[in-house]
């Protein structure tokens, strides 16, 4: 029998790539190069003499040899997380506090599967959010009011602190079913610009759609804001005008025909997400676990998602 080449680093890669389906998009979730990634898969497939993928499929399917290996990635990689915190409990203490900090309104539909996942495996360490909506997260970081931010813009001369990618997602614009701009595939900056748009109370500047697709096109559309993402799902199927919302947190209600979504101009709107801690508390084992559970359970659950390097 051969002996196997297989390492952590392939079952990684190999597991990234059965859930994205697509060589690009593992490598983007690594933080791998395409090359670094296929050169993993094919140093398997040299090494076994046996196609892992079937590659003339789009997204990318396990062949027989493939679903074995998945098996043991799903088998040995949660292990390995678990031996990785037991000795970083050894090393750090178990207890700690992780305060976190969120800009966005719909963060809290994904973070709470995160918490509980990460509850589980950290219960010494106490978890918290620190109350409410708001706009300037890593202030509260650097102001030592809270341990990890949630933000969806990266400032890359504040030295203090160190942004971690954690995806990119499609923003949608919402009308009612029987709205005439339901007919067009896909809606145009101008198509707002006679409409209320309803948005969270936030700064115009936190909001992709105004930022990105309005305001260079100079279009100001009247305004109405609502706190919460169920009311405002509410006033676009009541007509009282449209809104542009993560593509993931309104699929159930687009799939149940209770709204219309459409792309957002030719290139289509996206988002990004980051999470954000000190620069002093890299070594922390427990928010490092915290980041990698946020981005697992974000891609297991959330629908659409792209890796975001």
């Amino acid at each position: 029998m051969t002996q196997s080449i297989i390492e952590i680093r392939h079952l990684r890669t190999f597991q990234a790539i059965a859930e994205t389906g697509s060589v690009s998009r593992a490598g983007a979730r690594l933080h791998l190069t395409q090359s670094a990634v296929s050169h993993q898969i094919k140093a398997l497939e040299s090494h076994y003499n046996l196609e892992l993928f079937d590659r003339k499929t789009q997204p990318l399917k396990l062949t027989l040899a493939g679903e074995r290996l998945l098996q043991l990635a799903t088998l040995v990689l949660p292990m390995v997380a678990a031996a990785d915190r037991d000795l970083a409990r050894l090393l750090e203490g178990q207890a700690g506090q992780l305060r976190i900090a969120v800009e966005c309104h719909t963060c809290f539909d994904w973070l709470m599967p995160a918490m509980d996942r990460f509850r589980a495996a950290w219960p010494e360490v106490e978890l918290d959010i620190v109350s409410g909506f708001h706009a300037d997260p890593v202030g509260l970081l650097l102001e030592d009011r809270a341990d990890l931010a949630v933000v969806s813009d990266r400032d890359d001369s504040e030295q203090s602190v160190q942004y971690h990618p954690l995806f990119k997602y499609e923003i949608v614009g919402l009308v009612a079913n029987d709205h005439l701009l339901a007919a067009q595939p896909v809606l145009q900056p101008q198509d707002f610009a006679d409409e209320t748009l309803i948005t969270y109370p936030v700064p115009d500047d936190m909001l992709d759609v105004i930022r990105q697709i309005l305001k260079p096109a100079g279009i100001t559309p009247k305004r109405r804001t609502s706190e919460l993402t169920v009311a405002i799902l509410q006033l676009v199927a009541s007509r009282r005008g449209m809104a542009a919302l993560p593509a993931w947190a309104v699929q159930g209600y687009v799939e149940r025909g209770y709204i219309a979504a459409r792309p957002i101009s030719d290139h289509g709107l996206w988002g990004c997400l980051y999470g954000v801690i000190r620069s002093q508390d890299t070594n922390r084992a427990y928010l490092a676990d915290f980041l990698a559970t946020m981005q697992a359970v974000c891609f297991q659950t959330l629908p659409g998602i792209e890796p975001l390097s």
